[in-house]
């Protein structure tokens, strides 16, 4: 039986943690890696669970970790935990084939983005309950970007006022996102990509400085910092 947090819920948030992490350096898969004494995926999952529109959590841990990881976030919330797989794109898949039938909003959450505040599980959630088939937040893009050759040489400077960067939870009506994956392709780095090649327009709406991605030993250690000063 899949887990439920809010019956009333119309939302489910699928959370694809399988990934090794290798530019956080070596240790356990990245969703594992501790922060502040707590893995990366507990964070998440403890944000995700207060926004009160989730009905269904369905985390994608390490085939190997299952058992554990669903130990692990007992004590957290109700989370169903299913194997993932060797790319994220099949990870997301494993989630939504096991999200029960009801919510027809679906958000996919990156773990490493472990302070991601519940507002924004919610903003994401009412712009698709709006209306919108897909809804990513975002940020814009405050460095000069360059574009550079195979060389390293400047090109040209890009005019970043059209630009944004991307974060996570993405949000989709259910429908579009099972479609999207259906007829996936190359593997791709967000979900937002396979849903823009079947046509869809994407709607953005602003993000949170708290949702920044755990990446490097930097991050995580700006993270804890963040924790620290009560993020």
């Amino acid at each position: 039986m899949t887990a439920q947090l809010n019956p009333r819920g119309d939302v489910a948030v699928l959370v694809p943690a399988a990934g090794a992490g290798v530019r956080l350096g070596p240790g356990a898969p990245k969703a594992l890696r501790p922060l502040a004494g707590e893995p990366l995926l507990v964070h998440a999952v403890r944000r995700i669970a207060a926004a009160p529109s989730v009905h269904t959590i369905v985390v994608a841990a390490p085939a190997a970790d299952v058992g554990s990881v669903r130990a692990m976030l007992a004590p957290v919330a109700p989370v169903t935990v299913v194997a993932g797989g060797a790319e994220r794109q099949a990870s997301v898949a494993a989630a939504l084939a096991a999200v029960p039938a009801g919510p027809e909003i679906v958000l996919v959450h990156d773990a490493a983005r472990a302070l991601t505040p519940p507002e924004l599980v919610e903003s994401v959630a009412a712009a698709v309950r709006a209306g919108h088939d897909a809804v990513i937040p975002v940020l814009p893009v405050v460095d000069t970007i360059k574009e550079v050759d195979a060389g390293e040489v400047v090109l040209g400077t890009v005019d970043r006022s059209a630009l944004r960067a991307v974060q996570t939870p993405q949000g989709f009506r259910r429908s579009v996102l099972t479609a999207a994956h259906a007829a996936a392709g190359d593997p791709l780095t967000d979900d937002a990509g396979l849903v823009e090649k079947q046509g869809v327009p994407v709607v953005c709406v602003p993000g949170s400085e708290y949702a920044l991605k755990v990446t490097r030993p930097f991050d995580l250690a700006l993270a804890e910092h963040l924790l620290v000063a009560g993020a």
